[in-house]
């Protein structure tokens, strides 16, 4: 038998790295942008556009629905036209979403363009993990640092300019801006999606020509419903629903706590929700990196919960006595979400796998954990008092005691499914 050829240049792992990186970057700059930009200037919107609280509510709404359903149909749409087309879809609909948005005639389109741009970012959500298992195998912690980092960005930058922009160009300028952001994250994703797809055809005419070896990736088994049976899986799950139903929660009731039981202003509470999302960047550029040294990161989940449950004390017990070291602690909890991102590639062994698990656990993640903010708010509603809702939250973050002990063992993914078929 013939020697094995080595891959086309497309199709090796560490081809075109240069230009993912640039396209981590860029994707992951735009994935918060619409959430992030819509909410300041919502009275600017609703002087050309009327929106009612329900309104106004339904698309709060759209962002955790999108991510959620984005778990499950980006994996199978990545694996159908390849990773790289489908992550330039995204960057398409967030192109385009923004657009329609900024040129809504009435409230329909408003919601329309807020669905497609959501869209689009639901699939960055979840085809980033898999992206940088493709091209970044062995720095796995440093690329997921820096593209959780950068989310963290891409939500503090709009707040910060929306109004402004709103002010000085209207805002439908304010709006429409960010689908011209998204436009040069494209760019890198068609370039690395025609490279892979004329390395395709490259090795498909040499298996015709007679050279089996060049080009012939053997497909990795499928996964699918599988997942459902993976301690890992939904470990990891577990983890993303406690950090998503406690940041949901914060941003929507946290400034009425904080007025209510602290004796903050409005511009106070403002102020510290500010500082519960800015912990997002130091957290970001930390826990990747400890999750991939650390062959135990049970010790690290624990922590987590630790500060979840000293932030919420705090709130219960002396709301006023320091009321930015309780909003500190909590906020540093949700480090659980980079963990889980982290995890997604360090338990699996392939891209592919990769983007099942990253599908598998957003989709549950996001679609439980956008329930938090509901029932908080819904628990608050029945006993006019804030001790429950708190509870609620306290209650939701043990459940990634679960998943310290799931998690506990460097279990692969892959393997965990393998052994589970073996057994009679």
């Amino acid at each position: 038998m013939a020697a094995a050829r080595p891959l086309p240049l497309a199709l090796r792992p560490f081809a075109g790295r240069s230009i993912a990186a640039l396209g981590i970057v860029l994707i992951a700059l735009n994935l918060r942008t619409a959430v992030a930009g819509f909410s300041p200037i919502v009275q600017f919107v609703g002087a050309d556009i009327p929106l009612s609280n329900v309104s106004i509510g339904v698309l709060g709404m759209i962002p955790p629905l999108a991510f959620a359903t984005s778990g499950l149909i980006a994996p199978a749409v990545a694996k159908r036209i390849g990773l790289e087309w489908a992550l330039a879809a995204a960057c398409f609909a967030m192109i385009i979403g923004p657009l329609v948005r900024a040129l809504a005639p009435g409230y329909p389109a408003l919601l329309v363009g807020t669905a497609i741009t959501l869209a689009g970012m639901g699939f960055g959500n979840i085809l980033l993990p898999p992206a940088v298992k493709r091209y970044f195998p062995d720095r796995i912690a440093l690329m997921t640092s820096l593209y959780v980092t950068l989310m963290s960005v891409s939500t503090a930058l709009p707040a910060l300019v929306a109004v402004p922009l709103a002010d000085a160009a209207g805002w439908r300028v304010s709006l429409g801006a960010w689908g011209l952001f998204a436009a040069f994250a494209v760019i890198p994703w068609l370039i690395l999606a025609v490279r892979r797809a004329r390395a395709a055809a490259r090795g498909r005419a040499a298996v015709a020509a007679g050279s089996a070896e060049e080009g012939l990736i053997v497909p990795p088994p499928e996964l699918g419903l599988a997942l459902l049976r993976s301690r890992v899986a939904w470990a990891l799950a577990l983890l993303l629903i406690s950090s998503s139903a406690s940041v949901y929660s914060a941003f929507a009731w946290f400034p009425d706590v904080l007025v209510d039981t602290a004796g903050s202003t409005e511009a106070e509470a403002g102020a510290l929700l500010a500082l519960y999302a800015l912990l997002g960047l130091p957290i970001a550029l930390v826990i990747p990196s400890l999750v991939a040294r650390m062959r135990n990161v049970g010790g690290l989940i624990l922590a987590s919960v630790g500060f979840f449950a000293a932030g919420y004390a705090g709130l219960l017990l002396a709301p006023a006595l320091a009321p930015w070291l309780w909003i500190m602690l909590a906020g540093t909890g949700p480090m659980t979400f980079a963990i889980t991102l982290t995890l997604i590639n360090l338990r699996t062994n392939t891209p592919e796998a990769s983007a099942a698990v990253s599908g598998f656990v957003q989709a549950i993640g996001y679609g439980v954990g956008a329930l938090g903010p509901l029932i908080f708010g819904l628990i608050h509603t029945q006993t006019e008092s804030w001790t429950l809702p708190l509870l609620f939250l306290m209650a939701t973050s043990l459940l990634s005691l679960v998943s310290a002990v799931l998690l506990a063992q460097p279990r692969f993914v892959e393997d965990e499914l393998a052994a589970s078929r073996r057994i009679p």
